[in-house]
This record gives structure tokens, sequence and C-alpha cells, in this order.
């Protein structure tokens, strides 16, 4: 198993993944880095009320959201083969400075900032698909949750252990996003926007726990 699939790593992952969408939504004016459904809800809603400043205030990380899966993608295309380095420390690289640019950037660049998280993120759930070879999302929940109560379902109805282990990964997953979300919530408030380098530490520890990833 390699070492990106391990739920040691997805752990990790998933709380800075849960860091970062507190921090967007506390700290820079209530738009989420990761659930991008809320975005498409709020943007629609604006739109529809007349308020088209604010609907593109929700539109932007949308794209930026898409341009981070279109570039993961691209890098793991040009360098998978390479032997020097691996394709997902790339991705981390750039994520580690994405997000350091943003604990610079005042409370007037929000938009911006909220840009920077939400293509990061994206770069993060296109790199990372697996924990234990299980799909799953580090940057969100409802997926995880399907899967996970899907997998306990059938546990309850045919007591293949194999099911239950694979729930446990995915409730989990969930959980360590959902302390990730609440210690972000709270530093939010005490340290202020300079929260999200929480989050390049974390990656940090990440591609240090890659340096012997299997290619």
């Amino acid at each position: 198993m390699q070492t990106s699939e391990s739920f040691r790593l997805s752990a990790l992952l998933s709380f800075s993944g849960g860091l970062q969408d507190a921090y967007t939504y506390n700290m820079r004016d209530k738009v989420f880095a990761n659930a991008q459904t809320g975005n498409v809800v709020l943007m629609s809603q604006n739109l529809m009320q007349g308020n088209f400043m604010q609907g593109l205030h929700y539109m932007c990380p949308l794209f930026s959201f898409a341009a981070g899966i279109f570039i993961a993608e691209r890098i793991e295309n040009e360098y998978k083969c390479a032997e020097k380095i691996h394709w997902r420390q790339i991705i981390i690289i750039i994520e580690m400075i994405a997000l350091s640019i943003v604990g610079f950037l005042p409370m007037d660049m929000n938009m911006i900032a909220n840009m920077i998280v939400s293509f990061s993120c994206a770069m993060q759930v296109q790199t990372f698909r697996k924990v234990h070879g299980y799909g799953y999302a580090s940057t969100m929940c409802i997926g995880n949750l399907r899967s996970g109560t899907e997998s306990l379902s059938k546990y309850l109805r045919d007591k293949n252990k194999q099911s239950l282990y694979k729930s446990f990964h995915f409730f989990g997953i969930i959980l360590i996003f959902a302390i990730g979300a609440g210690f972000g919530g709270v530093i939010s408030g005490i340290i202020g926007i300079k929260t999200i380098w929480i989050s390049v530490v974390i990656l940090l520890i990440v591609i240090n726990m890659m340096v012997k990833e299997v290619r």
C-alpha cells in the first residue's frame, strides 16, 4: 500500500480540509473552500435576487476549484513517471506555497484568498482519492457519509467484517474532518487570517511522510 493511501496521512489531510473550510467561512466572508454545493446555492440565490456582486463572490471559488482539479490532473499526467520527486509531492508543494500566500492577504482581498484556498483544496481532493484502497474525499463529507453508511448497512445485513472495517475508515475520516473544522473555527477567532498556516505545517508533515512513496 502506498503511503498516500494510509489512514494516518488521510487523517492529516482531512483535518487540514476541515480547518480550511472553517477558516474561509469564519475569516473570509462566509465562503466555503471545499463545500462547493453550498457556494452554488448561495451564488444562484444571490444572482436571482439581483445581487450580482454577491453572486460573483461565490462564483469565483467555483471556477477556482475547477481550475485546481484541471491543474492537478495535468501534473499527474506529466510527472507520473518522474524519478526524483513523486507527482503527489509536487501537488503538496504547490498547496503549501498557495496557502502560505493566503496568510498574508488582508481582509479586503478575501475573494482572492478564497479562490486560492478553493484551488488548493481541489488539487488535494483530486490527488488523494483513496484510503486503504477505498475511494474517499479528504476535503468534504457527503461522499464519505454515503460510503460509510452503505458499508455499515451491508455489515448489518451480511455480517461481513470487511464492510464494518470499511465503514470505520469513512466515519473516522468524517470525525477527523469535523475536529479539524471545529479547531479551525476556534483558532480563527484567536490568531485570525494566519490560521491557514496551520494547514501549511500539516502539509509539510504529509510531504515528509511521502518521501518513500511507492511510484
